[in-house]
């Protein structure tokens, strides 16, 4: 945890007693325009909803001097702050949870869009009726503009991510995404995002499994689309920057997400021979002009050698420091 560099107020933040608080951290990316759009819908609830922004060591004066000006001419209760230095995604968010004030928290990703013209209404009602511990209300691609260099990662979303509160239901803890994602206070005081967890990828995902023990966690059909799809250079990057996470969840957890099917399958592939080349092979079909099909398999099964390889790199290490300590 980081001390902020600066903190800029809405005229109306300092006499709000929030019953939501709206928790967005981003990192190079402008969040003035779904900043925008939830301040048009919070400025008409009574001041019970409070919007919080991380910059999280974007280093762009000008794009913050922006989003300031916002934040201090918004008519509904919003607070922006700015590291100086980038803390990585779940420190980010566990600040946000320590300057937020209401009961329930709702992390929501700086490149999604509401659905719906009552999202945040919705979100209320769902607080004050059910009072949960943790529900996700999804996400889609409703709203997003889907370019050829983008084809491949809207489709994989499509076909694993994109689906309704019936289907998440079926495996609770495995559709937890901090995308959308509404947390009861006490439920995150004891069960705050691990740091450890470095770069991209899986540490909402464990944090999912991890509270999925002491607590409920629910579903509900109250989207966002996401706006911010990748190219195939930038997604196998992220792909590339997952494993070690990944490796760190079947780690920490491994019994509770043995039947993901990611998990089943890298863990038979992890001491297979000529992985590098494999993987090298894949990556070509993924990024060709073959069936979209086609694509998505090949991305996916690349996607699994990198965490077959991670999980085999793991078990080496545990093998060399057990041996050790005979």
């Amino acid at each position: 945890m980081t001390s902020t560099a600066r903190s800029f107020e809405s005229p109306s933040y300092a006499v709000a007693t929030p019953r939501l608080s709206v928790a967005i951290p981003f990192f190079r990316y402008d969040p003035l325009p779904l900043f925008r759009t939830l301040c048009h819908e919070a400025k008409a609830l009574d001041l019970r909803v409070e919007i919080l922004l991380l910059d999280d060591g974007s280093d762009d004066p000008p794009g913050l001097a922006r989003l300031a000006d916002a934040v201090q001419e918004s008519e509904a209760p919003a607070r922006l702050l700015a590291f100086s230095a980038n803390q990585g995604r779940s420190a980010g968010r566990n600040w946000l949870f320590a300057e937020s004030r209401a009961r329930h928290l709702l992390f929501l990703d700086c490149d999604m869009a509401p659905d719906a013209e009552d999202f945040l209404e919705t979100w209320l009602r769902h607080a004050q009726a059910h009072d949960p511990a943790c529900t996700f209300g999804g996400f889609s691609l409703k709203q997003t503009e889907i370019s050829p260099a983008t084809r491949l990662h809207a489709a994989i979303q499509q076909r694993g991510e994109c689906v309704d509160a019936a289907h998440r239901a079926q495996a609770p803890a495995k559709y937890v995404y901090a995308s959308n994602l509404l947390v009861r206070r006490d439920v995150f005081a004891a069960a705050p995002f691990d740091a450890q967890f470095q770069g991209w990828g899986w540490e909402d995902v464990e944090w999912g499994v991890r509270i999925a023990k002491q607590y409920p966690i629910s579903h509900i059909d109250n989207p966002a689309s996401h706006l911010g799809l990748d190219g195939d250079a930038a997604l196998f990057g992220k792909y590339l920057q997952g494993g070690a996470n990944f490796a760190r969840l079947v780690q920490l957890h491994p019994d509770a997400v043995a039947a993901y099917p990611s998990v089943r399958l890298a863990r038979r592939l992890k001491f297979i021979p000529a992985k590098a080349a494999l993987m090298k092979g894949l990556r070509a079909v993924a990024q060709s002009p073959s069936p979209t099909s086609a694509r998505v398999f090949a991305a996916k099964l690349y996607r699994t050698l990198i965490y077959a390889e991670a999980l085999a790199r793991s078990s080496v290490r545990q093998f060399l420091i057990e041996s050790d300590g005979r």
